[in-house]
């Protein structure tokens, strides 16, 4: 009878966990992206400086 390998299925839990983690990262970046355009784009006072200021021109 073969013995376990141990080894090879903390692996291949490692991989199943890191694989859960940037696909929860890639959701919470997309999710961050949506909300800073969504806020941006309904913000037309700034200028490009990024300030709520008028620029004056002299």
């Amino acid at each position: 009878m073969a013995k376990p390998n141990y080894s090879f299925e903390k692996r291949q839990r490692e991989i199943a966990k890191k694989k859960e983690k940037d696909q929860k990262d890639a959701r919470k970046r997309e999710a961050r992206e949506a909300a800073k355009q969504a806020a941006g784009s309904g913000d037309a006072a700034t200028d490009d400086t990024g300030t709520d200021t008028p620029s004056t021109a002299d």
